[in-house]
């Protein structure tokens, strides 16, 4: 049948809103390309006309400027609908791409519920209730036998404030008794070492004369000696 009829050409496919962007684009391109060679018209039109003096000569650059600007107004009219047409359209991509990016978030939401319905339904809360309360008992025992082993077995276990008053007292008593001690040891030594000033050394026959001594008093210090 298609070698008598022929076949249908394959369609085309729609354009999308890029194509359709991208589009607009080039004419709004191509249309400042020629308002700026209608610029440069003008710009030279200015110049003869400060040249120029008034007559017909003068008159008909004026209607040419005038005929370029218009040009340049339709131009620059057509660039800003173009421009508008741009704008809306990136703002429908924009709001397009929104809901699409939406609608993935909410697919992959209603797939992370599910998810998470299946993996909560294999959780049984009392199994998890139960091995809690096994790890608070399994703690306390562990900190009973830690303080079973840290018992000290010369010390007694309780210590009131009697037996502290009566310990620090016989401290006291101590410190008192060792103190008087020493005071006793200070005070013999002192009197021996004084008493070894007043002895008359070895080596001297006789005791030493105080001034103010006769003769006979120290024949008769000799005598008695």
């Amino acid at each position: 049948m298609n070698r008598f009829f022929g076949s249908s050409a394959p369609k085309k496919p729609k354009p999308t809103l890029q194509d359709a962007i991208a589009s607009t684009d080039a004419r709004i391109a191509s249309i400042e390309v020629k308002v700026r060679k209608l610029d440069a018209e003008l710009a030279r039109y200015k110049e003869q006309l400060s040249k120029l003096r008034n007559g017909p000569g003068k008159d008909a650059v004026q209607q040419r400027a005038l005929r370029t600007l218009r040009q340049k107004k339709l131009y620059e009219g057509q660039i800003a609908q173009l421009g508008q047409q741009t704008f809306n359209m990136e703002s429908a991509a924009m709001t397009t791409d929104n809901l699409r990016n939406t609608m993935a978030t909410v697919d992959a939401m209603q797939t992370a519920n599910k998810e998470m319905r299946k993996q909560y339904g294999k959780i049984d809360i009392d199994k998890i209730e139960n091995m809690q309360f096994e790890m608070e008992e399994l703690i306390e025992q562990a900190n009973e036998i830690q303080e079973t082993l840290g018992r000290s077995y010369a010390v007694p276990d309780e210590l009131d404030e009697a037996d502290l008053e009566a310990g620090n007292l016989g401290l006291m008593l101590l410190f008192v008794i060792e103190l008087d001690a020493l005071a006793l040891e200070e005070e013999e030594e002192g009197a021996s070492y004084l008493a070894d000033l007043n002895k008359v050394p070895d080596f001297i026959d006789e005791p030493p004369v105080e001034v103010g001594e006769t003769p006979a008093r120290q024949e008769a210090i000799k005598t008695t000696a």
